[in-house]
């Protein structure tokens, strides 16, 4: 893949506010930064949308990456999304979703391309907006909430003192599933991580 096909949309969803900030639905946020810093890009509010964005280009002359934290609420995250995706002329194909999935346990990432949204509102409403569900995830497991705690309240929650100890590490490996999948493509990426 070269970069005459043009940036890669790399979307972090969580959502806004010093409350929510260590939050297990946060975690895409904290990989967006991760991969901004990496990059060399510096988030900033975007005359457009809604959202935050940082840009930078993945290694010397490699593809451009638009990373962005939509400002808008999970629910509604979509809508800047979709305006980011048509203001830099990006397909759904090259944009990918970095998010929090209760259907895994904790640390472990997956990456796939379309599929259904598993109840998550962040990919529901992005579907809605791009008007398709063929773009990249990069599911970031965070497990089921213990006992009978509330989905909803779960994943509203900080990530707990044992799970902090590994966090660090594993939002660095994330962002490597990221790079991946820009350099190399969804099925390699796959094929390294999955069994990891």
């Amino acid at each position: 893949m070269t970069d005459e096909a043009g940036p890669w949309l790399v979307v972090g969803l969580g959502n806004p506010g010093r409350e929510y900030a260590g939050n297990r639905h946060n975690v895409g946020f904290m990989v967006a930064d991760l991969l901004a810093a990496r990059v060399g890009g510096k988030f900033g509010r975007h005359r457009r949308a809604v959202a935050e964005v940082a840009e930078g280009r993945l290694g010397f002359g490699g593809p451009k990456l638009v990373l962005t934290k939509p400002l808008t609420y999970m629910n509604l995250s979509g809508g800047p999304v979709a305006g980011l995706a048509q203001f830099h002329k990006v397909p759904p194909g090259r944009v990918i979703a970095i998010h929090d999935e209760l259907d895994i346990g904790y640390g472990q990432l997956r990456v796939k391309c379309g599929g259904g949204e598993g109840g998550h509102n962040g990919l529901r409403s992005m579907s809605k907006s791009l008007g398709t569900k063929e773009y990249v995830r990069v599911r970031f497991g965070i497990g089921r909430p213990p006992g009978r705690q509330d989905p909803a309240d779960y994943v509203l929650s900080d990530f707990s003192a044992a799970e902090r100890k590994e966090l660090e590490f594993l939002v660095d490996r994330a962002a490597d599933v990221v790079e991946s999948v820009v350099a190399r493509g969804v099925e390699p990426t796959q094929n390294q991580y999955h069994g990891a």
